[in-house]
Order: C-alpha cells, then sequence, then structure tokens
C-alpha cells in the first residue's frame, strides 16, 4: 500500500461566546483547523485534524500547518502509511520540530492503519473495549458567581469534572475564585484550577498554601522547572500542561518530580503515536492522564478519545470535548460526542470519522497523482 495524494482544507470555526484564559489574559473567538485527506493506490482514505487554540496559547498557529504540510507531503507520496514509525522518522528528518504540523498527518495514517486491519483505532492502542470516557467540562475565567453559574450549567449537562481557569495578578480575587467553587460543588463532583501559566512561582505559593482545598491544580507557571519549584512546597497535585511538548519534557517532569500527572495532547506533541508512547510512559511512573487534544472539531476530539478509552481506568481522567465549544460542526452526528458525562469511540474500523465536504469546501493544497 502506498501513499498516492493528500489534500489540505482549511476551516475557520467560530467559538459559540468568547472564551478566556489565563487570568483573562488570552480571549478567543475563533479556531483555524486544517483537515488533511490521505489517499492510497488500494483505496482506502485517511482523516486527520489539526487545530491550536489561537495562536496566543502555544507556539503554534493555523497557517504554520499549512505552510509545513507543503514540506511533508510530498515526502510521504509513495510511503506505506501503515509504517507509523517510519512515516514519523521521515517527517522529523524533512522538518526537525513544529510537532502540531505532524499530527494530521500521523493521525490520518493511523486511520489508514485502523481500516487495513479491520480495528478501532482504540483496539490498536491496546484496549479491550470501546470504554466510555467521563468527559469534563471548560469553565471560562470570571467573577466567582460568573464560573459557579457556569459550573452548574455544565451539570445539566452531565459534566461531573469541570476545568475551572484562574490566574493573574489578583491573588485575592483568585484565592475567592477557589474557595467559592470548591464550596459550591455538588457532592459527586469534582474540579481542577487551570491557570494556563499566569501565575509567579510566589504568586502560586501563596495563594495555594491561602485555601484549604486540595484540587487539582494545572500549569500554575510558564516552564516546568517554575511547576517543579512549586510542586515541593503546595499541597495540591500539580497537573503539567502546556510545558510538555516532547517525550523529553515528560521524562524531565518525573525525574524532578514536578507533578502528579499530565495532560496528553496529541496536536501538541506529534500526533497519536508520539501521544501513545507519552501515555505508556504515564502508566509506567503512575501518573494520572487527561488525554484530549489542544482544539478542533470531534474528529480530533474523537481521536483523543480512542487513545484515553484504552488507557487503564486507574490512570485516566476525564477528557475535554473542544467540539462544544464550536459554533460550526464539520462532522456532523459522528464520533465521540457527550452523553450524560461520558464519551464512547466509535467501534468501525479505523477513526471512524469523516469530515462532510459540503462544510469544508474546496481544498487549499493538493499533494500528488
Amino acid at each position: 500500500m502506498k501513499i498516492t495524494r493528500v489534500t489540505a482544507y482549511q476551516l475557520d470555526m467560530p467559538l459559540t461566546e468568547p472564551y478566556f484564559l489565563s487570568g483573562g489574559r488570552l480571549r478567543f473567538e475563533k479556531l483555524d483547523s486544517t483537515f488533511v485527506r490521505i489517499e492510497t493506490d488500494e483505496g482506502l482514505i485517511g482523516w486527520g485534524e489539526g487545530c491550536p487554540w489561537g495562536h496566543t496559547y502555544l507556539p503554534a498557529h493555523g497557517p504554520g500547518i499549512r505552510a509545513g504540510l507543503e514540506i511533508l507531503a510530498p515526502a510521504l507520496i509513495g510511503l506505506d502509511p501503515r509504517g507509523l514509525d517510519h512515516i514519523n522518522r521521515v517527517m522529523d528528518v524533512q522538518l526537525p520540530g513544529h510537532p502540531y504540523v505532524k499530527s494530521p498527518l500521523d493521525l490520518a495514517c493511523w486511520d489508514i492503519l485502523g481500516q487495513a486491519a479491520g480495528m478501532p483505532l482504540w483496539q490498536l492502542f491496546g484496549g479491550a473495549s470501546a470504554t466510555p470516557v467521563e468527559v469534563n467540562s471548560s469553565i471560562s475565567t470570571g467573577t466567582p458567581d460568573q464560573m459557579i453559574a457556569l459550573i452548574r450549567k455544565a451539570s445539566q449537562k452531565g459534566y461531573r469534572t469541570h476545568s475551572a481557569k484562574i490566574g493573574g495578578t489578583d491573588t485575592a480575587l483568585d484565592i475567592a475564585r477557589i474557595g467559592a467553587i470548591s464550596a459550591a460543588l455538588p457532592s459527586g463532583e469534582n474540579v481542577t484550577f487551570d491557570v494556563n501559566r499566569a501565575w509567579s512561582p510566589g504568586t502560586a505559593i501563596q495563594v495555594l498554601n491561602s485555601t484549604n482545598t486540595r484540587d487539582w491544580v494545572e500549569q500554575p507557571c510558564q516552564t516546568l522547572e517554575q511547576c517543579a519549584h512549586v510542586a515541593a512546597r503546595v499541597h495540591n497535585p500539580i497537573m503539567l500542561d502546556e510545558c510538555l511538548h516532547t517525550f523529553d519534557d515528560h521524562l524531565e517532569a518525573w525525574k524532578t518530580r514536578g507533578c502528579e500527572g499530565v495532560k496528553v495532547k496529541p496536536n501538541r506533541v506529534g500526533g497519536l503515536t508520539r501521544a501513545r508512547q507519552i501515555r505508556d510512559f504515564g502508566i509506567s511512573v503512575g501518573w494520572q492522564m487527561h488525554i484530549e487534544d489542544v482544539g478542533g472539531s470531534a474528529l480530533a476530539d474523537t481521536a483523543a478519545i480512542h487513545l484515553a478509552a484504552s488507557t487503564p481506568d486507574e490512570n485516566r481522567l476525564a477528557s475535554w470535548l473542544c467540539h462544544y465549544h464550536l459554533a460550526i460542526d464539520p462532522v456532523p452526528g459522528q464520533g465521540a460526542r457527550n452523553v450524560n458525562g461520558v464519551a464512547t469511540p466509535p467501534s468501525t474500523s479505523g477513526l471512524g470519522v469523516v469530515p462532510d465536504f459540503n462544510i469544508l469546501g474546496d481544498p487549499v493544497a493538493v499533494f500528488g497523482g
């Protein structure tokens, strides 16, 4: 089997309402997503999606994916998409770094591999069944009352785990947010306070040691070293996210005892191949993990849910579904969706999601015959 053509589509996906994080300093109104279609000489077709969360959240942006495809896609023509390790080695030679550019290509190859094997991705990743995965809400930064109202609204949709966005220079406000949200949580629900790297180490220590809650705190500071410094001086378990881009970053986080858990996001680390390696390492060292993507439609969400579903219960935390924040759905009715607080991956072979061409529109680039 050989890759014969790679086609790229670009789609602007507005959010249903503006979204704030990192203490309100970062605002998002739409996402720029790139969909990739890989065709083979045996008629199998795979799909992938790369969708950075804007251009201020991480060192990634939508046009960067499409620029990178101009370098990577021609190098994949003629290769067997089922050889995922070889595919990734070729991409790393052609374009060192830039993992978010490689992710949609890697995902599309996994889709083809699953179809060729007659197996869903969760099974290729080692899962025994299409395990329902708990999903978590994402609560935009606001006053305590505003955030509690959003949490109550999410609870009505079945969410039992919430990611509350806090952070900034107003330590009193953050202490108030943490206390009020923790006190208002109904029985059986839990929260992670996601700072999105907005605190200095001193602020993080001051805030967390001024509260009685022992909930997860995510990415309190900018760097791994700063977060590890905080982790040694507070009682809250620390979850790392934005500072982890490579396997080496995760290894360093474990060496420095910088966290008790991590977020594994395929688009950030280079695709499902790298995400699976990191997931397996996390299992071996006893981490708990949120496995979800940076952003995107239900296509990207479903890929992450496949990996999450194959992860042992004791290592798996809830997964966020980005597509519930979007005003457009390019894969209507397909993929892993929130049903009473859980999402279940498809059991059809491969990814199990195909975009609607009427929504994608015309391709922006075609590589190969």
